[in-house]
């Protein structure tokens, strides 16, 4: 059982830390919207790709707020400490109990 339990929490750490990464990608998104970047940048689009199908995702449920303020990016890091502090946290003490 302790071999279940080592995979569940490497795959615990591995998903924690995904998450983290995303997180800083939303916010480096988040920031290059309050300036105006160059579109044919490979950063710029790099992280328009990585990032916008999430943040559409939220975007078609959650309308925006009174003077055209974009909460997605708000909406998805929420999402993204949920997803760490629940399923990340549950994986990790799963796995220390098989262990």
């Amino acid at each position: 059982m302790y071999i279940i339990g080592n995979l569940l929490d490497a795959v615990a750490v591995v998903f924690g830390m995904a998450l983290q990464l995303y997180m800083w990608l939303i916010i480096a998104r988040a920031v290059l919207s309050w300036v105006n970047p160059d579109p044919y940048n490979p950063i710029v689009q790099f992280l328009y790709r990585v990032t916008e199908p999430v943040l559409y995702w939220v975007r078609k449920r959650v309308p925006l707020v009174a003077g055209g303020i974009d909460l997605s990016p708000l909406i998805v890091i929420f999402a993204i400490f949920f997803l760490q502090s629940f399923l990340v946290k549950t994986l990790r003490q799963l796995a220390s109990q098989l262990q």
